[in-house]
């Protein structure tokens, strides 16, 4: 587990990413940067009401407005989409009813952006409002309306299971405690809006469509779903991408809205949405509650967990009931816990649909398991580093819910943080108002599952070699900032023993490239990363067997020394070049394959329904120390500094991991501070970037990252994921971080100067009533 340095673009090097130079040039071309000027401008009329009947809807009139070729309503699409093929639920655009406010009703193509506006203006609405629920209590009310038929009670998904034997764990434990948190719904905030470009040729039927999304293959799919459309007839292309952090790992209604204008135009649509549209269309992370009940032995063993959560999951089923089973199973395979009892509700609300945020469905839970270790430990007289320890899991094993951990360096990264952060010198000793705090966090390096089943291998990757010696790297994987493709082509590189700069990726275009299932759950370093491997060694094996028909040895004398190719028994060889040539002669330009599939023991079991969710190849671990300061006469929290060590399995390219690591914690500081969205009547309060308050620069501390290596037997060269893992721990480690500054405990986050001050006047008070029973008492 060392962090010397490696050779520049070997695996394990700071290599720069192969698309930075376009990224930091303004050379890169976004989805909305595709200006053609044959392409028509589309808008979306949005719904002004969160809940209600469509009376009426007449799009006459906007027909017949010059400059306009299209107008599309629901009438046009009677086929609902979604990510999950048992809850698709959504349409385009809505029929019948509205759900939220700014749900799309009608669109329009029109000559210019102008007579498109003016186009939506013209449209008649009439709507019959009916109750709305923007609440999981409300929605779950027993006189509530459902949202939908097939929903009864407005729940989406209700999950229950128990694991061992929850109460004999309770009875034997030294302390038991119970306590609520709340975390508000948050939203990625991307910086480039949700963009489309459709083209539509009519006399050949084909459709083309550039978009901003993680998942170009499930756009395919629901294009061919919705427009009815065959799946050979449709392309799906996707550009330089400005950020999805799961905002994209879904089919969104811009993509398809975009298409159906163009089709009904006979020609090419251009739709960018405004950013309080992006707002609204959302994805983010739910608004949820959690009341967590943790027993724990003198020592710090957790003996039994039983944890009820309710999460407000917005209009319609989305990633949902992924969601909700995340939160419970990722319970474990961070600790050693056999007893743990689990109810989880994901509940339908008359607010934008919620998705699959970074560190998807685990987040909150984990801010509110290890508030309440800090809690216990304090009670305990333990230290929280000891308290981790004591729970620490054995690799190999298998969880009580049969999830495979086969690698797990959170010992090393407890180790590493606690040294570099001079935990038990300063612990306790920093002075009023400023504080340590300390939690861990974990994530899966892919859904062992694919969302839709086909068949086929998890991941294919393609390598071209043709007359040029140039290698191409076609894969559907999607790079959208991560530094996915950087990664493949080092892999390629590296299996191959050629230079990176020979090794070119083509990426996000299904005419050109295999189907892949996107960017989500951490998954495309180690499945298609695993892809690429196979490929590069399918093709090793082509030029080793046309170096030894050249220099007339069998395949297996033949010795590669980077790039040059000899035979054992001889000291001249052939160079790259003379071997590609060699290696066409026979049937010209070589592509071959490589594909991946989740080996069955990494699929998870049937320990209850929906169990197979939070399987995966590979956990990856982080541990992390939070140092803030708290001013008691505003209520500003201030993260001064952070230290994270995250085990990653192996670092391929450790200018990546670190980048990612410290995004994921910046965005967990951005959920922990200051972020929240809120609604009036349905109306979002903060849909813009001034409003909603993402940390700045100004704000930003420094984070001083640590990589932990443990070397995943399935993992490509031992690599784990880097992106996600280290995203929750940074919550829990800023509220512990605050009783150590203040002695105050707050279970609500944001931790915003308001829910400080109010949560010190609460703390105020009840001092005050102790003391008066007190004196009480005394007299």
């Amino acid at each position: 587990m060392s962090d010397a340095p490696a050779p520049s673009g070997a695996i394990g090097a700071y290599v720069p990413l192969l698309d930075g130079p376009e990224k930091v040039t303004g050379a890169a071309k976004y989805t909305a940067d595709f200006l053609a000027p044959d392409a028509l401008c589309g808008r979306i009329l949005r719904s002004p009401s969160s809940h209600a009947e469509i009376v009426k809807l007449d799009v006459a009139a906007a027909r017949r407005l010059p400059g306009v070729k299209a107008v599309v309503t629901g009438a046009d699409c009677a086929t609902p989409f979604g990510v999950l093929p048992i809850a698709m639920n959504e349409f385009p655009l809505a029929r019948e009813r509205v759900r939220y406010r700014g749900e799309p009703l009608a669109a329009v193509a029109a000559l210019d952006e102008a007579t498109a506006v003016r186009a939506l203006g013209l449209i008649e609405l009439e709507l019959k409002a009916l109750p709305a629920y923007y609440t999981a209590d409300e929605a779950r009310a027993p006189e509530a309306t459902d949202l939908h038929a097939e929903r009864p009670g407005n729940i989406e998904r209700d999950v229950v299971y128990e694991l061992g034997q929850v109460e004999r764990g309770f009875a034997k434990a030294a302390l038991v405690r119970e306590a609520s948190y709340r975390c508000a719904e948050v939203y990625q905030v991307q910086t480039e809006t949700h963009a489309a470009l459709a083209d539509y040729d009519a006399l050949r039927d084909r459709l083309a469509v550039h978009c901003t999304t993680q998942v170009p293959f499930y756009v395919h799919l629901m294009l061919a779903r919705c427009l009815a459309m065959d799946k050979a007839r449709i392309r799906v292309i996707k550009p330089h991408i400005g950020g999805g952090f799961g905002a994209r790992t879904e089919t969104l209604n811009v993509e398809l809205i975009c298409a159906l204008l163009a089709r009904a135009a006979g020609g090419k649509v251009r739709l960018v949405t405004s950013r309080e549209e992006t707002f609204i269309t959302h994805r983010g992370r739910p608004e949820q509650a959690v009341t967590l009940k943790i027993g724990m032995a003198k020592d710090g063993r957790v003996l039994a967990v039983d944890c009820e959560t309710v999460q407000r999951g917005g209009a319609y089923s989305g990633y949902g009931i992924v969601t909700i089973l995340y939160a419970g199973s990722l319970l474990n395979a961070i600790y050693a816990i056999d007893n743990v009892r689990y109810h989880g509700t994901r509940v339908l609300t008359n607010t934008p649909p919620c998705g699959a945020m970074r560190g998807h469905g685990t987040v909150n839970v984990r801010f509110a398991f290890e508030a309440l270790l800090d809690t216990m430990a304090a009670e305990l007289g333990l230290d929280p580093f000891a308290v981790r320890r004591a729970n620490l899991l054995r690799a190999p094993t298998r969880t009580a819910n049969d999830l495979l951990v086969n690698s797990y360096g959170l010992p090393e990264c407890l180790d590493r943080v606690e040294q570099a952060s001079g935990w038990q010198a300063r612990k306790r000793k920093l002075g009023q108002g400023r504080g340590l705090g300390m939690a861990c966090s974990h994530y899966v390096s892919g859904a062992s599952k694919p969302v839709h089943w086909t068949g086929e291998p998890h991941a294919t990757v393609n390598l071209k070699l043709d007359f040029d010696g140039s290698i191409v790297l076609l894969t559907g994987a999607p790079e959208i900032g991560q530094g996915s493709s950087t990664v493949l082509a080092q892999i390629a590189a590296e299996v191959l023993g050629v230079a990176l700069a020979r090794i070119r990726v083509v990426a996000g275009d299904s005419e050109l490239t295999p189907k892949d299932n996107g960017a989500y759950s951490s998954r495309v370093t180690v499945m298609v990363g695993n892809a690429t491997v196979a490929a590069a060694e399918n093709l090793k094996r082509r030029l080793a067997a046309a170096a030894a028909r050249a220099l007339d040895c069998a395949p297996e004398d033949i010795e590669i020394e980077g790039e040059t190719f000899r035979a054992s028994s001889q000291d001249q060889g052939l160079d790259f070049d003379e071997v590609v040539t060699a290696a066409l002669k026979e049937a010209g330009t070589i592509t071959v394959s490589g594909n991946y599939s989740t080996p069955p023991e990494a699929q998870g079991g049937k320990a209850y329904r929906g169990a197979t969710v939070g399987s995966t190849v590979a956990f990856s671990y982080a541990a992390q120390v939070v140092e803030v300061s708290v001013d008691e006469e505003t209520g500003q929290v201030t993260v001064e500094k952070v230290w994270v060590a995250h085990d990653c399995g192996k670092a391929l390219n450790r200018l990546a991991v670190e980048g990612q690591v410290q995004g994921s914690v910046w965005m967990g500081m951005g959920q922990a501070l200051s972020e929240e969205t809120g609604y009036f009547q349905g109306l979002p309060l903060a849909a813009n970037m001034l409003d909603y308050r993402v940390p700045t620069i100004a704000e930003s501390p420094p984070i001083e990252v640590q990589i932990v290596e443990s070397n995943d037997p399935l993992g490509p060269f031992g690599a784990k994921e880097a992106g996600e893992g280290s995203l929750a721990g940074f919550l829990p480690a800023l509220a512990n971080a605050v009783v150590d500054a203040i002695g105050l405990r707050v279970t609500e986050l944001p931790l915003t100067p308001d829910r400080v001050l109010r949560a010190l006047d609460r703390q105020r008070r009840a001092r005050e009533r102790e003391a008066a029973r007190a004196a009480r008492q005394k007299t």
